[in-house]
């Protein structure tokens, strides 16, 4: 299922998303993360800082469902691998959307480029 246009259109316009993945027992959910967020091809997008080793990316892998906060909604979720043929869109969309920030270069490098994850509305 892919996101509804305005819906992920105010996601993203928002930048306040968070992040909570299905804790390993399967039922609860984590502690919201805050985390950057992205749009390509009508497809939200987001990466771990701290690259494969982001406690909710590692999270988000073992149990591939959970919820976001975003634009005052919470939405539950499914998380997959983003796919790599999208890496370097994703930066682009990345650099448009923060540029200025002194935080941008480590989203686009290659650990937090590993640890991208595509996010769509549960069914």
């Amino acid at each position: 299922m892919s996101w509804p246009t305005e819906t992920l259109a105010a996601i993203i316009d928002a930048d306040d998303l968070q992040i909570s993945p299905v804790r390993a027992d399967g039922s609860t959910y984590g502690t919201p993360t805050w985390i950057w967020c992205v749009a390509v091809d009508g497809e939200l997008y987001v990466r771990g800082y701290n690259g494969t080793h982001s406690r909710w990316y590692t999270a988000a892998l073992a149990h591939p469902e959970g919820r976001i906060h975003a634009d005052g909604h919470v939405f539950d979720v499914t998380f997959a691998p983003a796919d790599v043929e999208f890496a370097d869109r994703i930066d682009d969309a990345y650099r448009a959307k923060y540029a200025g920030s002194p935080y941008l270069e480590s989203m686009i490098n290659d650990r937090a480029r590993a640890a991208g994850i595509r996010i769509r509305p549960r069914t």
